[in-house]
Parts: structure tokens; sequence; C-alpha cells
């Protein structure tokens, strides 16, 4: 049995649906809402890469890595962008969130707030996680400041720690939010996601 089962996350009119080859086209078309490919310091993957972006994280999902999401208008199926779980460890109840993108249209709107609680509600609440971390590139700012909305502390910086999609080596900035922050958090969160409503 999976850490992390197959789940259907849903509220404000999201859902948040375990990515499947049936997404392709719609990741395709919002990944093109921006061109967000064009960003060194994202994964969105280019139109032609897009079937191969979703087997590895089929793959990833398989040997128990990466859960990753569709995230999806509720009433109309649109795809919007995709989120996962990714480094998970069950041994520790450890699991972080990334992956994350959206289609330009709906950033800086209530999209990323209700999939931030939903992934961070489901953690915490049903599969008893301690920690929950993120990760991004130590030039994303926007992400940074959207991690530290969240509620999660600064654990620090890995030096040196992965290829962008350019060739340039990037240093890592690591996040975390424990169990007993949730609650604080999660008001947080709910206050900010009635400001975009």
């Amino acid at each position: 049995m999976a850490f992390v089962e197959p789940v259907t996350l849903r509220d404000n009119g999201l859902a948040l649906v375990p990515l499947s080859l049936d997404h392709e086209d719609g990741l395709r078309a919002a990944a093109a809402d921006g061109e967000l490919w064009k960003l060194r310091i994202t994964s969105v993957p280019e139109p032609a890469e897009t079937r191969g972006y979703i087997a590895s994280a089929l793959q990833m999902r398989a040997e128990g890595h990466r859960f990753a999401f569709a995230v999806t208008q509720e009433a109309t199926g649109q795809v919007l962008g995709s989120t996962s779980f990714h480094d998970i460890l069950p041994a520790v109840k450890r699991v972080e969130i990334g992956y994350t993108w959206y289609a330009q249209s709906v950033q800086r709107s209530h999209v990323n707030t209700t999939c931030k609680l939903l992934m961070m509600g489901h953690a915490f609440d049903t599969l008893g996680c301690h920690v929950v971390g993120w990760r991004t590139d130590n030039y994303n700012f926007a992400s940074q400041k959207a991690i530290e909305r969240l509620g999660a502390k600064k654990d620090g910086v890995i030096r040196g720690h992965a290829l962008r999609r350019d060739g340039t080596i990037r240093d890592t900035v690591m996040y975390s939010l424990r169990a007993g922050e949730w609650p604080e958090a999660k008001a947080q969160l709910l206050y900010l996601r009635g400001l975009h409503a």
C-alpha cells in the first residue's frame, strides 16, 4: 500500500485529480497560457514534452516518490496546471509539495491558496505527516514569497543542488512546516483565500 493513495481533493470550485495521460491536451494548453516553459526556473514541460512529463510523473508514482495531480476547474474539467506530493518519506511521515505551476491567467488568484490548503490538509489531517516541505530555485523569488505566505519556515539553502533546464546549476532553498504549526497556517490561508474570493 502506497503512503499517498489515489485521491481527488475538492474545494472552492477546484478539483485536484490524479494526473493521467488523459490530461495531456489540457496540461499542454495550460502551459501555453503564458508560454511557461520559457521560464528557466520552473519545470513546466514544453508542448512536445507534455506526454513525457506525465509519463515520468506516473513512473515516479509507481516507485512511491511522487504523486502528481492535475489542477482542474471542477465544473468544466479545464486543466489549470499541476502540483505534486514528492520526496515522500513514509518512515518519517514527511512529504514535500512541489512541481507546482499554473496557467498564467489563474496565477495570483485563489487557485494556489486553495490547492495548498487541500494538499496541506491532506498531508497533515489525513496522512498524519509530521512535516511538509517545499524547495525552490534560489532565483525564484515569487515562489519563495508564496511559500513563506503559507507559514513555512526557511530551513536553509543547498548549494550546487540541481540542474536548471538551461544547463546552469542552481542553489535550492528549502522550507518546511511542522504539524504543530498547521492550525495557524491553515487559519492564515483561509483568510488569504477570502481576500481572493
